[in-house]
């Protein structure tokens, strides 16, 4: 303790500040550094271990904060015999850095919120603020999510990192996609001659989504699924299985094919749809239209 005493003293007479509160300010460095080595080595120990990259994540993060929690406390005991002269001295901060602790505040409180009422937890996909992404992590103040792109160009991931302070939970609507459970419904429309057989042609259709590897096995899984969040949530469905629902538009035969699917998975189902119904097309199965009174 002999060099703190002395760094303290030198930095009182170049500072003009108190030695004692330089001291404890060295103090609380030498606390912040060790506890970042022992992150850095848990850290490596983890990444080396055998187990899922998941599972590595979320141990890592419930060490981190432990040790965030243990830094926070031994700073706390530390400064404790200043710490009402500290108090007294923020009472005179300015407003505007009083508007900002409350936003710490606030956000430290939304983040509670997040984590015992789970509004979203790690990996749900979601949407608040104009931003629709997985979420990759969750903190004390915040939350990030990596963007994916809109509907139309079939929700791929961006690459992109958003944060998102907490409490944008109580300032926005939040969509959660999987909070009840894992799949949605999603529809994709063609258009048929006026004059198809239709009902040939629904059958085709249905045939192509009965034998989709990723879509038979949903509805199944879907009902369990309710059965389970029925007790927290009054959802039920009356029809599980995909549905072609028909409508004439102008000259020919709008056809919406609706499905229930995961929604990371959406984009290559409707691939696969897509393939299959052109395939039926090129085999005179199925008489297709891309513009109005035009046939492909």
């Amino acid at each position: 303790m002999g060099y703190i005493n002395q760094i303290s003293d030198f930095l009182s007479k170049l500072l003009g500040v108190e030695t004692e509160y330089i001291k404890l300010t060295i103090i609380s460095f030498e606390i912040i550094l060790v506890i970042y080595i022992i992150k850095l080595i848990t850290k490596k120990i983890y990444s080396k271990s055998s187990v899922s990259s998941k599972k590595k994540f979320i141990y890592n993060r419930s060490i981190q904060m432990v040790l965030n929690v243990i830094t926070f406390i031994l700073i706390l005991l530390v400064w404790s015999e200043k710490l009402q002269s500290i108090i007294t001295l923020i009472s005179f901060i300015s407003a505007g850095l009083t508007i900002a602790i409350r936003e710490i505040i606030f956000n430290f409180f939304a983040g509670i919120y997040i984590k015992f009422s789970k509004p979203f937890e790690l990996e749900d996909r979601i949407e608040i603020d104009g931003i629709r992404g997985d979420v990759i992590k969750i903190h004390a103040l915040g939350f990030e999510v990596l963007d994916v792109q809109e509907k139309e160009k079939g929700e791929q991931s961006t690459g992109k990192i958003t944060h998102i302070p907490n409490s944008k939970v109580f300032q926005e609507p939040l969509k959660n996609y999987v909070k009840a459970f894992k799949y949605i419904w999603d529809e994709i429309m063609i258009d048929i001659d006026i004059n198809s057989d239709l009902e040939k042609t629904k059958e085709i259709i249905y045939n192509i989504l009965r034998e989709d590897e990723i879509l038979k096995t949903i509805p199944g899984k879907m009902e369990d699924a309710i059965d389970d969040v029925t007790v927290e949530y009054r959802i039920y469905y009356n029809e599980l299985m995909p549905i072609i629902y028909t409508k004439i538009v102008k000259d020919h035969i709008e056809l919406s094919i609706r499905f229930l699917v995961h929604p990371k998975k959406a984009r290559n189902v409707e691939n696969n749809i897509y393939e299959k119904i052109l395939e039926e097309y090129k085999n005179g199965n199925i008489e297709l239209i891309v513009k109005e009174g035009n046939k492909v």
